[in-house]
């Protein structure tokens, strides 16, 4: 059944799916369950790279054991603005953020973040986070802390006081940047290891190379990330008058 949990014989087509190079949807579409049911189910038990379906089914049942038994909560859908559908808008939310931590990035912050950026006003408030994703305050507290520190969201107040975060056209930019910084200081650290190993030692020169390159890569992002920077400035789509539902809602 596409809504039940995965059997190990599908988790034994999904491993195969995976070794063989196939998208996530299109294991989805022969297993005939959603892309986002896949794409979490591998990247919470090793990755496309790590992904073994004993060693899946065995966590999944360690899982399922020690949980404590309590009625089922099922995350319902937001109602959506132009006719969009909720259901789709959902899945595509959950698959972004598993796609974000795919990319290095923590979880619940891939959630937080795939949930401020595919809001329409790219603003909610920590209450609204907590119940469109059905966690704890604390959780979204932490997730935003990460995220401001990366430079990806930034808070302002609204007329009622309350803290909003936010995403915008810059934020992307911003987040560029502070990798960009960050790794130039790690191309400072390394090149001060060739200093401490000696010049043309094995080590010094392994140091040597690694902070080449990566001082190569960082120059590139900056460069990269400067004239892309007009891309995302997006200019905002005609209000729908016919709908009067908003993010805020």
């Amino acid at each position: 059944m596409p809504g039940g949990r995965l059997t190990q014989q599908e988790r034994q087509q999904i491993a195969l799916g995976v070794a063989d190079g196939l998208a996530y949807a299109e294991i989805a579409r022969r297993l005939d369950r959603p892309t986002s049911t896949i794409t979490r189910e591998v990247m919470r038990n090793g990755g496309p790279t790590g992904y073994r379906a004993d060693l899946a089914h065995r966590a999944t049942e360690r899982r399922a054991h020690r949980r404590k038994p309590a009625a089922p909560r099922e995350r319902q859908a937001p109602a959506q603005p132009y006719g969009r559908d909720a259901e789709a808008v959902r899945e595509f939310e959950e698959v972004y953020a598993v796609a974000m931590m795919a990319s290095g990035m923590p979880l619940m912050m891939g959630r937080v973040l795939a949930c401020l950026t595919i809001a329409d006003s790219g603003s909610l408030t920590a209450q609204e986070l907590a119940q469109r994703l059905q966690v704890s305050p604390a959780s979204i507290s932490k997730a935003i802390a990460f995220l401001d520190s990366q430079g990806m969201v930034r808070r302002e107040r609204d007329e009622r006081r309350r803290e909003r975060y936010i995403v915008d056209d810059e934020i992307w930019y911003q987040a560029m940047m502070v990798s960009v910084r960050s790794t130039a200081q790690l191309v400072e650290t390394t090149r001060q290891g060739v200093d401490v190993l000696g010049a043309g030692t094995p080590a010094a020169a392994r140091l040597e190379g690694v902070a080449r390159f990566l001082d190569f890569v960082s120059e590139g992002m900056a460069r990269a990330a400067e004239q892309a920077r007009d891309v995302l400035r997006t200019s905002s789509g005609p209000q729908d008058a016919a709908d009067p539902k908003s993010d805020r809602g």
